[in-house]
């Protein structure tokens, strides 16, 4: 007999529509919800470290919380929970989850917006109400994580029905509102609100919605959309989305490991494909509007189907994975290719990416015609670092976990003025603040301790297609003379500089438009 479970709002579980009662114990609430919604095996003491760090017996709190949920599942022969000596797991296969009904909708096609309409009222809420442990950081990062997919998902279906033009302007403006209030800082939310509201509702009330949101958007320090109604699109509805805000499309496939990675195309899909591997550190959504990278990711949308993703641990991307290294990158990067249907396509890659980028061009020659390095390096800097170097960086990544998620950004200060000497005080505060939003402090040293570990060096001389690696000349993270050596040893391959002491190339400097300029004078030759 399936169980039913209600994820959304607060936690509660039925069997044959009657609800079963769960025990009084939040902890052990939030135990069972961790072990459904995950539907994986953990290990007792992972257990223990996330529910119970601070008590004296952990182990015996969680066989007393096991105990109380068994009598309530474990009836009729079905044995929902199980447990073996070293770990706990629950049969998901056996339940039905409240937001496995908003995910199906998020990947369907026929556009029944009855359907969705019923499906957007009956999962309204904010998931795991009720589950809340303040004193267990550990678990609210996780809780915190499974509200952010929740808003991601239900922005989709709004936005899917907001700008689908075969429905009725009336119709697609209550999904229009819908997905603004999910994401109010949208710019594609917000323009399509608008024209939402004026063909629905008149001149007058897209006036007054305009005049909210630009006021909303100063104050959030974001600048708005352009409102205007195309004087042809007014009189021709065919062109009525013209105006509309570029936005990327977001897309999710599940690695070899079960890890879902987040994946985005922009640009037509008749020009040639371009793919960016990802590197420290990606937010498919909050990276592009930013200064740092969104002007080289819209110019090259232009002319090319530019293909990018968020690695495992940050931005869309799973960050509860058991795996980060480099191996499992450069898995990801061949998941994403084959999830976006490429068969041979030129590949970017920036700093660490450019490593990745070289590993997957020497297994897979057949499939990389060109081959674009920025700011990249062979190996991770414990192969050659003295012991005084060790320290250093061990320092760092010590400083790493204790400070990372603070309000004081002194913490994350450590890597924006290396990877940007040249940035002003606004663009280090964004930068700042766009780290701790993109992953938490145990994948900020995970991901620095697979850095340190890098090793291309074998992998350069197996490079066959052309290949442009592009070096800021005073970059003070890695030096220009790394990038020159990296060149020198992989075959046929040009070295190009710009000015700049950037390791991440700022998109007002010129030296942002020169790379660009270089890249595509090199994927355009022969």
């Amino acid at each position: 007999m399936t169980l039913e479970i209600q994820t959304i709002g607060q936690f509660e579980i039925r069997r044959a529509d009657t609800q079963i009662p769960l025990p009084s114990s939040r902890k052990t609430r939030a135990l069972l919800a961790y072990l459904a919604i995950t539907g994986k095996r953990h290990s007792r003491q992972a257990l223990c470290e996330l529910f119970w760090d601070s008590t004296d017996d952990p182990l015996a709190s969680l066989r007393w919380s096991l105990s109380k949920l068994r009598g309530l599942l474990n009836v009729d022969g079905q044995e929902l929970l199980n447990a073996d000596r070293d770990t706990v797991w629950f049969e998901a296969s056996a339940a039905a989850f409240d937001k496995d009904r908003l995910n199906a909708l998020a990947n369907r096609n026929d556009g029944d917006e009855k359907h969705a309409d019923e499906v957007w009222k009956a999962t309204a809420g904010i998931p795991l109400e009720g589950c809340e442990l303040s004193n267990q950081s550990g678990f609210m990062a996780w809780v915190e994580g499974y509200r952010q997919d929740y808003i991601r998902v239900r922005a989709g279906v709004a936005k899917l029905f907001a700008r689908d033009e075969t429905l009725p302007w009336q119709t697609r403006d209550k999904w229009a509102e819908r997905w603004l209030k999910v994401t109010p800082y949208s710019r594609g939310a917000a323009f399509t609100a608008f024209e939402c509201k004026y063909f629905a509702a008149g001149r007058p009330a897209a006036t007054g919605l305009v005049s909210y949101l630009e006021r909303s958007f100063n104050e959030a320090g974001i600048k708005p959309p352009v409102f205007e109604i195309d004087a042809q699109a007014e009189a021709d509805s065919s062109l009525r989305n013209r105006n509309t805000p570029v936005e990327q499309q977001i897309r999710f496939v599940e690695g070899q490991d079960g890890v879902s990675i987040a994946w985005a195309s922009v640009g037509d899909t008749s020009n040639p494909p371009l793919v960016k591997a990802a590197n420290w550190l990606n937010h498919l959504e909050l990276d592009w509007d930013a200064p740092v990278w969104s002007p080289l990711f819209k110019e090259f949308s232009r002319s090319h189907h530019f293909i990018r993703y968020d690695e495992r641990g940050c931005g869309l991307s799973d960050w509860d994975v058991d795996e980060i290294s480099f191996d499992k990158f450069v898995d990801d990067l061949e998941q994403v290719v084959d999830a976006a249907g490429l068969d041979r396509f030129p590949l970017l890659g920036i700093s660490q990416g450019a490593a990745v980028s070289i590993r997957y061009a020497a297994l897979n020659p057949e499939r990389v015609s060109k081959l674009i390095l920025f700011g990249a390096y062979d190996q991770g800097w414990r192969f050659e670092a003295t012991p005084e170097q060790v320290r250093e960086r061990e320092a760092v990544m010590v400083l790493t976990e204790t400070g990372w998620g603070m309000d004081n950004p002194a913490y994350r200060h450590v890597f924006s003025r290396t990877f940007m000497p040249g940035a002003d005080a606004k663009e280090l505060d964004w930068f700042d603040e766009f780290q701790r939003l993109t992953t938490s402090s145990e994948n900020a040293v995970r991901f620095l301790e697979a850095f340190s570990r890098i090793d291309v060096r074998d992998d350069l001389a197996k490079v066959q297609c052309p290949t442009l690696v592009v070096h800021s000349r005073g970059d003070l993270r890695i030096p220009f003379a790394t990038g020159r050596s990296l060149a020198s040893r992989i075959p046929g391959a040009q070295l190009a500089s710009v000015d700049s002491q950037n390791h991440l190339l700022l998109g007002r400097e010129s030296a942002s438009v020169r790379f660009v300029e270089l890249v595509q004078d090199f994927l355009k030759a022969p």
